[in-house]
């Protein structure tokens, strides 16, 4: 999956603006089973509306295929306008983690300096 919003911050960065408020969203494609192949790293004084927008907008266009389903999935694309989208933080987080680990030095080479 694609993480945008994050370029140039280390995962220290990411951990600081996550506790200062930052979050992780995905807004699903309501259309197919499959989700959406972009997460946003929102900023704590972001909001999410503007990433909202495009995946509603989307939904809604493409929802002319499924005629009888298309209120449900207007309405369902309107709720996850509304609530700002899927929070994948904790999910983020762990594979951040696992990729860039806390760098611990080798105590035993410094001893000769």
């Amino acid at each position: 999956m694609k993480t945008e919003n994050i370029e140039g911050l280390t995962l220290f960065e990411i951990n600081l603006l996550i506790q200062q408020g930052g979050r992780f969203v995905m807004f699903p494609n309501l259309l197919t089973k499959i989700k959406s192949s972009t997460i946003y790293f929102v900023r704590p004084e972001e909001k999410t509306f503007k990433y909202a927008l495009k995946h509603f907008f989307n939904n809604v266009s493409n929802g002319w295929r499924t005629f009888p389903l298309r209120p449900f999935h207007l309405s369902k694309s309107l709720f996850y306008l509304a609530i700002g989208g899927s929070d994948y933080t904790h999910n983020i987080l762990a594979d951040l983690k696992q990729i860039n680990p806390i760098y611990n030095p080798n105590l035993y080479c410094l001893d000769y300096l």
